[in-house]
């Protein structure tokens, strides 16, 4: 389940949005522009779903949680759970 691309519907959310978390946490402005820059190239295959939301720490995942519809919570949480994550540790 780790590995499988959700629709590209919750992809996309999860995208801009991950994208808006970075801009808002904009401490370190170079590593703030190569992240972002990183999440705009991103296709919708393997774990890059993944990716987007391990890329940022504890704190952000809840900044990112709590932007995102009940559906693409849902699917990051399937998958953090599928990857070994235990459940109670999960923002998602």
């Amino acid at each position: 389940m780790y590995y499988t691309p959700p629709s590209e519907e919750i992809f996309q959310e999860v995208k801009r949005q991950a994208i808006e978390v970075w801009i808002e946490t904009n401490s370190v402005p170079m590593y703030t522009d190569e992240k972002i820059a990183k999440v705009i190239d991103i296709a919708n295959i393997e774990d890059n779903f993944m990716y987007m939301v391990a890329m940022f720490d504890s704190k952000n995942q809840m900044k990112l949680a709590k932007k995102l519809s009940a559906e693409a919570r849902q699917a990051i949480r399937e998958r953090m759970i599928d990857g070994g994550n235990p459940q109670h540790l999960i923002a998602f």
